[in-house]
């Protein structure tokens, strides 16, 4: 069932038909889609939720659909982590991480966004879709296609990490480098996406594609029991899903499915692209596009479309913003894989980052329920770790060459017995560790 209502802009509040557009004809304010939620009281409810696939989709009827999802049949439901390891480590209570590394197909949070977007364009009756993309979202883009069958078109910075140039090209996309940053890539099919007739799905099927961001936000909620965690730290890239999680809480509140506990949003950013946390902390309502200088190529957007909006949000979460260094991010990547066996790239990297130095200003609370966002994963940008990881020795296939490398101090006492195994004896050895 369909609950939409139209598309609304965001500024002015003018209504538009269900159609491909992306801002208002009166102010050039973003449109977005806007539903009947009177009409999906006692509709929309935990059971039909549960009731539903164990994909993104389990939410379609708060998705902006009108028939069967084409996309995406597999994609959504990734693990929330209870973070105990890492939560030890960091001195706090409760920590989870909402792990989107595992997403498929392509392992990042954009399968979800492609999902509903590629869906939307079969619907309008788009047979070539393209986006302008840091690398997750062509590879996704390139691989719903690829099962939809639909011709993808697929623009990238010039300078892409080869993983993602790979893992894109391998599902027979149409790809473009463009030289210059995303900035440089998104005005271009800005430019273009009238004239060439493609759905281009971060720019005039934007108001469909941000809302597949907002299953992010209700895997959160219904994995912990139908509950909101009280801070969700959020990577910022282009904006667009810091302002959907908090959509999709304050849609979860709106149809009594959650108590609304005044959950506040933090905003993650790398140091060297960070004109979101900046406003934030300045405190101003808009803020200065940069030119990036920054490892977290995924999240690397000078100009963000949806940043006032992730201003906002944080603002009126009662929120904070944070930003990292590279090798602060470096740091985190690598703290998240050996607490938690958690891979990820650098924009998750920089989420926990964020989420750290918020955690020891003493604005998140280590008392207080806690939600790290992770959005892409580490197999995708291994160069990043280049020189920073132990050197691996070679060794002849002997006895005593092994035993020339690894330690050798004697086991414990006991150790492997039942006892070593009990309540105290196994957990004081690993905290030790």
């Amino acid at each position: 069932m369909s609950f939409i209502r139209g598309l609304e802009c965001k500024e002015c509040g003018a209504g538009y038909p269900v159609e491909p557009r992306m801002m208002c004809d009166a102010c050039f304010g973003p449109v977005e889609v806007a539903y009947d939620y009177e009409g999906m009281r006692g509709v929309v409810t935990r059971e039909s939720i549960d009731a539903g696939p164990r994909s993104l989709w389990r939410y379609r009827d708060l998705l902006p659909i009108d028939g069967e999802p084409v996309a995406g049949l597999r994609s959504g439901f990734t693990p929330l982590v209870r973070a105990d390891c890492l939560a030890r480590e960091l001195g706090v209570r409760e920590l989870y991480i909402k792990d989107d590394s595992a997403n498929y197909p392509t392992f990042s949070y954009k399968d979800r966004v492609v999902s509903v977007a590629l869906t939307r364009a079969v619907e309008f009756g788009f047979e070539t879709v393209a986006c302008a993309s840091t690398g997750n979202l062509a590879h996704s883009v390139a691989a719903h296609s690829a099962a939809a069958g639909l011709k993808a078109v697929v623009l990238i910075p010039h300078d892409l990490e080869e993983g993602k140039v790979v893992g894109t090209l391998v599902f027979g996309p149409q790809m473009i480098k463009v030289q210059g940053n995303y900035d440089a890539v998104n005005r271009l099919c800005t430019q273009v996406a009238d004239r060439f007739g493609w759905a281009i799905v971060n720019v005039n099927l934007r108001p469909y594609y941000t809302e597949g961001a907002k299953t992010h936000g209700f895997e959160i909620a219904e994995q912990l029991g139908w509950r909101l965690p009280q801070h969700t730290v959020v990577p910022v890239a282009g904006g667009t899903i810091l302002p959907k999680v908090w959509k999709a809480y304050r849609e979860l509140v709106t149809l009594g499915l959650v108590e609304d506990v005044g959950p506040r949003i933090h905003a993650g950013q790398a140091a060297g692209c960070d004109p979101v946390v900046r406003a934030i902390e300045t405190g101003t309502d808009t803020f200065h596009p940069q030119r990036p200088d920054t490892i977290a190529r995924s999240i690397a957007i000078g100009n963000p479309a949806d940043g006032p909006y992730a201003i906002r949000v944080v603002r009126d979460s009662g929120g904070a913003g944070a930003s990292a260094t590279d090798a602060e991010i470096l740091d985190a990547v690598e703290l998240l894989a050996r607490t938690e066996g958690i891979f990820t790239e650098p924009a998750g990297g920089t989420t926990l980052a964020a989420a750290i130095k918020l955690i020891e200003a003493g604005t998140i609370p280590r008392d207080e329920s806690i939600c790290v966002c992770v959005t892409g994963n580490g197999l995708k940008t291994i160069e990043v770790q280049a020189g920073r990881l132990p050197s691996v020795p070679v060794i002849a296939a002997r006895p005593e060459a092994l035993a020339a490398v690894v330690d050798q101090a004697p086991a414990e006492p006991g150790a492997g017995s039942p006892e070593a195994a009990a309540p105290g004896g196994g957990r004081e050895r690993w905290q030790r560790w």
